[in-house]
């Protein structure tokens, strides 16, 4: 069972309620469990810092003065992962992982070498 907590009471409920057992207020939307259902934090609205505000996609019910969302995503922390993702596939951090994942492989290799050398200066 997971464990998460009520945005309006702070008590523990489990992560697949529906609504809180203390306070009844509604943790998913549209009756779906797993679906979250993000809030806006005081007066402000969430389509403000959404991701699908920006690009002019949102498709809610409640555009552009929703409070309450299923669909939102966050501009910042979405522009985020698009940098991070970036930077992983750059050639170095590429290098890097190729080399951990064949590292036995290049061992092999450069002994391999080491040998041949050897095997050249002394004949």
């Amino acid at each position: 069972m997971d464990i998460a907590t009520c945005p309006r009471c702070y008590q523990p409920v489990n992560s697949q309620d529906l609504n809180c057992p203390y306070c009844l207020t509604p943790l998913k939307a549209y009756g779906h469990p797993g679906i979250p259902l993000h809030r806006a934090q005081g007066e402000e609205y969430l389509c403000d810092s959404c991701t699908y505000h920006v690009d002019d996609s949102c498709n809610f019910p409640k555009y552009p003065y929703a409070q309450e969302c299923t669909l939102y995503e966050s501009f910042a922390q979405r522009e985020l992962q698009l940098q991070q993702q970036a930077q992983a596939k750059s050639f170095p951090v590429t290098l890097g992982h190729w080399i951990r994942q064949y590292q036995s492989f290049l061992l092999l290799l450069c002994l391999l070498l080491f040998c041949f050398a050897i095997a050249l200066s002394t004949s």
